[in-house]
């Protein structure tokens, strides 16, 4: 059986971002204990902007250069509070809870498009609706007769979370008609420096030497998530390339068992499979119908 290339391409490049999305959820958790959201973010941002830098300079690109500078500061409020939330959630939940919760971000990313960018709701985004609010109930399995609390604090955080990237996915959907994916990350990092340093004022402590490490790890796994997502889609067709996304579940489930002695709940991981399974069964739905109707993604998740 002949398997081409660009397949191969493709894999190698998923497997770098489930890596990378593997390793910043653990750089959080490691500093969470001493570290507020809004210094871990002003740092990684900053470095962010370091290595960007570094990267437009040498390729002499004028990512600098956009036509919607208030379009990338409202992106980047959006998202600078699904961060946040993030964070907060990861010293909240287990490791695998946050990411089966995660996987409902595409959904809120497609009602958005629907709602102000004109378009339509169909049969896969419907049924995708529709396996994703099962999940969600799987994962959360609320207790109503328990009133207010029916739902922990950490998981109505990670359901803000990835409300917040659900609005960005579809910010940046808009922005991708004029913006480079490189000009969208630069912006990115440099208004979240911005960000970060205002609200880290009001929190900061001194950074330990000890944490420097993973303060890189969060940095660069933050920026490498990203490029290796696109280069893989750049390579395959995103039907071939997302489902390789689930992998990250079940990996970040037995890392969290193993570092933290966090428990593999069967439930969550059928609760997530819905989702995904709505989420992929849309995207494949759409495929046929030209890269203009697809729903947005959750690649600048984070």
């Amino acid at each position: 059986m002949f398997i081409s290339a660009h397949l191969v391409k493709a894999v190698a490049w998923m497997l770098g971002a489930i890596a990378s999305f593997i390793a910043m959820a653990i750089s959080v958790r490691e500093l969470s204990s001493g570290m507020h959201a809004f210094e871990m973010l002003f740092i990684r941002s900053a470095i962010g902007v370091v290595i960007l830098g570094a990267v437009i300079a040498l390729r002499r690109r004028r990512a600098v250069y956009t036509r919607r500078i208030w379009g990338h500061v409202g992106r980047n409020i959006i998202h600078f509070g699904g961060q946040t939330f993030w964070i907060f959630g990861i010293s909240l939940l287990p490791l695998s809870t946050v990411a089966a919760i995660e996987f409902t971000t595409p959904l809120w990313g497609t009602a958005m498009v629907v709602l102000f960018l004109g378009e339509r709701m169909n049969r896969g985004r419907w049924i995708a609706l529709g396996l994703g609010f099962v999940g969600i109930l799987l994962i959360l399995r609320p207790d109503i007769s328990a009133g207010a609390g029916f739902v922990s604090t950490g998981a109505l955080i990670m359901l803000a979370c990835t409300f917040c990237f659900g609005g960005t996915s579809a910010v940046t959907k808009w922005l991708t008609r004029t913006e480079s994916a490189l000009t969208i990350l630069f912006y990115m990092v440099a208004i979240q420096t911005l960000f970060g340093a205002v609200a880290s004022v009001f929190v900061w402590t001194p950074v330990a030497w000890a944490d420097a490490p993973m303060l890189v790890v969060l940095a660069v796994t933050g920026l490498s998530a990203h490029y290796c997502l696109s280069s893989a889609l750049a390579e395959a067709d995103a039907t071939l390339v997302m489902p390789m996304e689930f992998l990250r579940l079940p990996l970040i489930a037995v890392l969290g068992y193993w570092l933290y002695n966090e428990g593999l709940d069967p439930v969550i991981m059928i609760g997530a499979a819905l989702i995904f399974s709505g989420n992929l069964y849309s995207l494949r739905h759409e495929s046929r119908a030209g890269p203009a109707s697809r729903p947005a993604r959750s690649e600048d998740i984070k």
